[in-house]
């Protein structure tokens, strides 16, 4: 048989080349379609771009927290930086160890080395959760921005429950009755995050008792989201597991309390009954990232086992965040903002529902062009409450008052009283750009 001439194989070649699809055939998981990055990621990268281009930006978006990781924390990740090995999917047993002792010795909550379960941040293991339980889950609006589209991601039914202004923007027994009454023996997993993102707010011992018994009567999951405890701003966070103890995972971390966000560690404990959810996220951390980071499990058994050093470290950071996030609020009111003083983390969420006459006579119908506009404007980065679950048409937006050099502010946080607010002279001294970027957006306000 003759050779097929190389110009008939060329033409051969192109022809078929030419009948293929340009792009891949690539169809989307229907539980992706529609969703976009997360909001707070987002405004991060927005903020950097501007910022490359020369624009003055106050960046109040992501909520990452300003103080620097505590030294005896780094010495530890410093000292097992060798630490090489895959370490036990539910995470290292010293550290478990540590964790459960952590929530006894803060909380008075008994829990074991084996109910603690380690994960590349909370994030991650609250989205394995909801891979694991079949059941809704139930949202305070407004909430983390993360909550609802994992939710989506993992296939889950997600509602909304609104709170209210006048409530403090918390969840009340009833709101939370009325949710799980028309179907009371539907599985639920309820989030409540405190001190709150967006919100600045916690609950008190008597709002998380009247939540616990209502969380009985349904056998609701709680996942009580206390990332921000530790920066409850008089130091009296309370978890809801001291009340309703056999149906709450608390879920925790070092990003917020530690400063340590891109060390990616979080924690998740488990009440006994809840050991077969424990079980199942178990599997499916084998399935995906298999463990976390050696060298960052074998350094937070430092953060866990507390000491002088993170007791001096948290103290001074409550004692910057109580100076800093009054004074704002304060502000904001006096430009005819509606917003309560904080009690925990660094974060305020104002309504500007008394403006809406004056936003509205320049063209500012809602959340997302508001928060266009003052960024445009002002300079000054933050989020809208759409964001996390409230109405676009609310004039409701997120900032988050981390913008100050965090370890000057903690030193000089030295010299402060624990009793002490509003000193004036420390927030011009170490919270000057804060309070500029607040002053901008408050001037704004004031002149529309």
């Amino acid at each position: 048989m003759s050779a097929v001439p190389l110009e008939v194989v060329e033409a051969i070649a192109s022809q078929e080349l030419a009948s293929r699809p340009s792009t891949p055939n690539v169809h989307i998981s229907l539980n992706v379609r529609g969703l976009s990055q997360s909001s707070t990621l987002a405004i991060n990268e927005r903020s950097a771009r501007l910022q490359r281009e020369g624009r003055k930006v106050f960046r109040m978006g992501l909520g990452q927290s300003p103080f620097p990781v505590p030294a005896s924390l780094v010495e530890a990740l410093r000292a097992n930086a060798h630490q090489k090995d895959y370490l036990p999917v539910r995470g290292l047993s010293e550290l478990r160890e540590a964790v459960a002792a952590y929530h006894n010795r803060a909380q008075g909550i008994a829990r074991t080395t084996d109910d603690v379960l380690i994960g590349p941040g909370s994030k991650e293991l609250l989205f394995i959760l909801q891979l694991c339980f079949y059941g809704d889950l139930l949202v305070p609006s407004p909430s983390w921005v993360s909550y609802a589209p994992q939710a989506a991601i993992a296939g889950r039914q997600h509602r909304w429950i609104d709170t209210r202004r006048e409530d403090g923007w918390r969840l009340t027994p009833a709101a939370l009755d009325a949710a799980c009454a028309e179907d009371p023996d539907r599985p639920r997993i309820l989030i409540l995050n405190y001190p709150s993102n967006p919100l600045g707010v916690s609950y008190s011992e008597m709002q998380l008792r009247a939540l616990a018994r209502v969380a009985r009567r349904y056998g609701l999951v709680v996942l009580s989201d206390e990332i921000y405890g530790e920066l409850h701003h008089q130091g009296r966070h309370a978890s809801i597991a001291r009340w309703y103890p056999e149906g709450t995972i608390i879920s925790g971390g070092l990003s917020k309390w530690a400063g340590a966000g891109g060390w990616r560690l979080g924690t998740f404990t488990f009440p006994p009954e809840l050991r077969g959810v424990l079980d199942a996220m178990a599997v499916v951390a084998s399935e995906s990232y298999t463990s976390v980071s050696a060298p960052i499990q074998h350094a937070a058994i430092t953060a866990f086992s507390g000491g002088p050093d993170m007791a001096l470290y948290l103290q001074r950071s409550r004692r910057v965040l109580r100076q800093l996030g009054p004074a704002i609020a304060a502000r904001l009111r006096a430009a005819g903002c509606e917003l309560d003083d904080p009690e925990g983390g660094f974060y305020l969420f104002p309504d500007l529902s008394a403006l809406r006459g004056r936003l509205a006579a320049r063209g500012i119908h809602d959340a997302r062009l508001l928060c266009e506009r003052v960024l445009e404007d002002t300079g000054v980065a933050v989020l809208p409450g759409s964001a996390f679950g409230r109405s676009p048409a609310e004039l409701s937006l997120r900032l988050a008052y981390v913008n100050f050099d965090g370890a000057a502010a903690l030193a000089g946080a030295a010299a402060l009283d624990d009793s002490a607010v509003a000193e004036a002279d420390f927030i011009d001294a170490y919270c000057a750009d804060t309070m500029a970027g607040i002053e901008r957006m408050a001037r704004w306000f004031e002149a529309l």
